[in-house]
């Protein structure tokens, strides 16, 4: 199966470890490609952005639902195994429970580090999905609509994406670009198919959480680092989309830092 993996190289030579950047549902590798692959390029990275199977350019739309978590990190593991090297791993949103089974299934030399964005829980949705319910019905009945196979307006795509109003030329090539997700893996979200922390590898991990996010709040995602044994970095003023947000050159350097912290 073809899958799209959208590279930048480094500027200037570098011992700094490949990136992969692994996206959240609904979109696609060209998340990552607004601004983060260029950013990290220009810091001696070769970073790569993959667009998980039936997303983006890969293949696979006509078979979209039948995908789960498992299938995703299956792309995970091929887009990583074509590097020279194993690269660090950024994962956002369901991204990031996929990047989880992905390390669920690799035995040795899967990454010299992880970074989870916004993870959806590794205990599943419901819990965000029952507080989105209660705190901001409108937002939950359009993205329920969405997970139905429709679309959502791109008002709300504003305001699950971003901590305050976005610039109308972005979030119009946003709203151009979502997708449906698959039946599967949102099932698998829900709990069917969540990792096993206690059978993954553990690299060093960092999560973040966003201040503004209405999808993960920090508070879901700090219980995340809390399970996984990870360091945690609150991300203010910043929405859901924190590769995408206004302020995410922020995000990049909060990455930046803790990877060279890790001689990484």
């Amino acid at each position: 199966m073809h899958l799209e993996v959208v590279s930048k190289s480094a500027q200037g030579e570098s011992s700094k470890p490949p990136i992969l950047f692994v996206h959240g549902a609904y979109v696609g590798a060209w998340c990552w490609d607004e601004f983060f692959l260029d950013w990290f390029a220009a810091r001696g990275y070769d970073a790569h952005a993959l667009s998980l199977r039936g997303h983006g350019a890969s293949e696979g739309r006509g078979e979209l639902d039948a995908f789960s978590l498992a299938d995703y990190a299956r792309d995970v593991a091929h887009a990583a195994q074509s590097l020279p090297r194993p690269p660090v791993l950024v994962g956002h949103s369901m991204g990031a429970l996929v990047v989880q089974k992905y390390l669920e299934r690799e035995t040795g030399g899967a990454a010299p580090a992880v970074v989870l964005a916004c993870p959806v829980p590794s205990f599943g949705l419901l819990p965000s999905s029952f507080s989105l319910a209660f705190t901001r019905p409108a937002l939950f009945a359009n993205l329920n609509a969405v997970a139905s196979g429709g679309r959502a307006s791109p008002e709300a795509l504003g305001e699950a994406f971003f901590g305050g109003a976005p610039d109308p030329a972005l979030l119009e090539r946003c709203w151009r670009r979502t997708q449906r997700e698959s039946r599967r893996a949102l099932l698998d979200m829900a709990g069917w198919g969540l990792p096993s922390p206690w059978r993954m590898q553990r690299p060093p991990t960092l999560v973040l959480g966003a201040q503004k996010d209405a999808l993960i709040p920090p508070a879901q995602a700090r219980s995340t680092a809390s399970l996984l044994g990870a360091e945690y970095c609150e991300l203010p003023a910043l929405g859901h989309a924190v590769m995408l947000d206004e302020g995410w050159e922020g995000a990049a350097q909060s990455i930046a830092d803790w990877l060279g912290e890790r001689g990484l």
